[in-house]
């Protein structure tokens, strides 16, 4: 009789055991642990400080819906345009373009904030990494889609005109802060996040832009 107690007694500890196994980490924990290990595998280092750390919510939430594989709610989409939208800030002079040959030199170097560059050194656009631009450079990345003829194709004869004024300002937008317009966009928010200065982009904006730019021939 006491046999028969002790294993009927058994049975529903075992099963508490048993569900207690189970129910492990939610994902909540597993992304406080990922946040914890990523913090724990960074350190300061040159002009490489942990404020890349920072959290994003823009980041979080882009995260979270392409780990569900599905597309980012669009109320929330629109939320985060409209608030990288006031991060854009337009040319203190007026001016959009700049010297396209700059604008090649910056789109070809890939150099800047990491922890051996020096804090005065000037950061590249490292465009050619994700996409097409002038023919001449047969070394490109696809990420992105190709951007050769970028104003021809666009019906730009003088980005000066107010016709052209659309794409102008599009095209400058684009590149301070793509998440003004695609919500997702893994593409570098160059002018938001300091990455280029106003000028740099000018150079840019004429390397894209420009009819005399190789570009656009």
């Amino acid at each position: 009789m006491m046999k028969k107690t002790i294993a009927t007694m058994a049975v529903p500890a075992l099963l508490l055991t048993l569900q207690g196994c189970s129910t492990g980490p939610s994902s909540a924990d597993y992304d406080q642990m990922a946040a914890a290990a990523i913090k724990a595998s960074f350190v300061e280092r040159g002009i490489a400080t942990l404020d890349r750390l920072a959290p994003d919510m823009a980041n979080d939430l882009c995260t979270q819906a392409d780990v569900a594989g599905k597309p980012l709610d669009e109320k929330l989409a629109k939320q985060i345009e409209e608030a990288e939208m006031k991060t854009i800030k337009w040319p203190s002079d007026g001016k959009f373009l700049g010297d396209w040959k700059q604008g090649e030199q910056i789109a070809q170097s890939g150099r800047g904030l990491t922890w051996s560059d020096q804090a005065n050194a000037v950061n590249g656009g490292n465009c050619y990494n994700c996409h097409q631009i002038s023919k001449e450079e047969i070394s490109f990345g696809n990420l992105g889609p190709s951007l050769y003829n970028y104003g021809k194709l666009r019906g730009v004869t003088d980005p000066n005109s107010e016709a052209a004024k659309p794409i102008v300002e599009y095209t400058w937008g684009k590149l301070w802060n793509a998440r003004a317009y695609t919500a997702c966009s893994q593409m570098p928010r160059a002018g938001a996040k300091g990455i280029l200065t106003e000028q740099q982009i000018k150079h840019i904006m004429a390397l894209l832009l420009d009819p005399e730019s190789p570009v656009n021939k």
